[in-house]
């Protein structure tokens, strides 16, 4: 795990010499309102991106987070905790413009690295906004599912765990 202060340089299929430095303890010190309902470990154990997310970041991301991680070379619908696919490639991302500042692959990059301490105010401050607004397929779920009933609206509930949203309401 990495200490603040340390330095981490990144090389991986979509970024080279890219480096940023821990200045946070992990897990703390989150801007107000930013209150994720998952870890990035817990979140890739439950299944999420199809297993295909992180496959070349192991040398960035602590592989604690793997040990229970589902992990595929190809992506697969059903290593998804809710079994649908729920995601669009990367290049339907950036073409409406939400791969912002350094992190090519996107909100959940930005957040296995704001987790572990990397801090950049701009771009955190419009990640945390576009969390935040996230949080209103929870209200469509509560409007048309049965409480209990968790595999109703199963896109949106994946949608909500693979933005750290309790999915299970």
């Amino acid at each position: 795990m990495y200490e603040i202060g340390d330095w981490v340089v990144v090389n991986d299929r979509m970024q080279q010499d890219y480096r940023y430095q821990i200045v946070a303890p992990c897990a703390q010190e989150f801007m107000p309102g930013f209150d994720p309902h998952f870890s990035p470990a817990e979140m890739l154990a439950l299944g999420v991106f199809e297993g295909k997310y992180c496959n070349d970041c192991r040398n960035e991301l602590p592989e604690p987070w793997f040990v229970e991680a589902k992990t595929n070379e190809v992506p697969d619908p059903k290593l998804n905790y809710f079994g649908v696919k729920s995601r669009q490639p990367l290049s339907f991302w950036r073409q409406k413009g939400w791969i912002i500042g350094s992190d090519p692959r996107g909100w959940f990059q930005w957040y296995c690295r704001y987790y572990l301490g990397r801090r950049t105010p701009r771009i955190d401050q419009l990640q945390v906004g576009r969390w935040r607004g996230f949080v209103r397929h929870a209200g469509q779920i509560r409007a048309n599912c049965d409480p209990g009933d968790i595999f109703c609206r199963p896109r949106q509930r994946q949608a909500l765990l693979q933005w750290s949203h309790d999915p299970f309401i």
